[in-house]
């Protein structure tokens, strides 16, 4: 596994809740990760490549389902299905890196960057900005009160705790997010 590639570990974590295909595991992203962790096609399958050949997943190629009879229409994209699942070695690796309590937690925000920028346009331009990032900030921390409601009804299961907890903390701080927003535009238009 490549020392710094945290997308296998991703890979691994949602391999460890059930098999999927490179599509899955990037819907599963895009859908329940992307408030802390982006992945691309472009980044997934190479990984998913050579966490094969380090025998942390295997791949597999579900039978085929019946020919299509007579009259009827056939959807698809016509591609072979490839299945992924995590091997022994793999929940190892998992369970190692999860143990590890060394973590780079990285923020990067464009919005910020170009706040921090600002002097080099007008007031207005920085209050834009703000907005944009506060629109989609309320945008997010809706989904994530409704997934907290959701999760909240389903606590004594390990897993959804952990999904909770991930949550909770999205939460309190998409609405440190918006405090800031606030205070920012209300100090820009002073």
């Amino acid at each position: 596994m490549a020392k710094d590639r945290k997308i296998d570990m991703v890979i691994l974590g949602l391999l460890s809740h059930e098999d999927m295909t490179g599509y899955d595991i990037k819907k599963r992203i895009d859908n329940h990760l992307r408030f802390f962790w982006k992945g691309s096609f472009g980044s997934i399958y190479p990984a998913l490549a050579e966490m094969e050949k380090e025998d942390l997943i295997r791949k597999t190629i579900p039978k085929r389902q019946p020919a299509v009879k007579a009259g009827e229409v056939a959807f698809g994209s016509g591609r072979e299905r490839i299945v992924y699942k995590i091997t022994a070695t793999g929940r190892e690796a998992l369970s190692t890196w999860l143990t590890d309590t060394k973590a780079s937690n990285d923020l990067r925000y464009e919005t910020l960057l170009k706040i921090f920028f600002g002097g080099a346009a007008d007031r207005e331009t920085a209050i834009a900005n703000i907005s944009v990032f506060e629109e989609q900030v309320r945008s997010d921390l809706m989904l994530l009160k409704i997934y907290r409601s959701d999760l909240e009804k389903h606590l004594d299961n390990d897993d959804h705790l952990y999904f909770y907890l991930t949550v909770s903390f999205g939460i309190d701080t998409y609405e440190a997010y918006l405090r800031w927003c606030k205070n920012a535009k209300e100090k820009l238009a002073g």
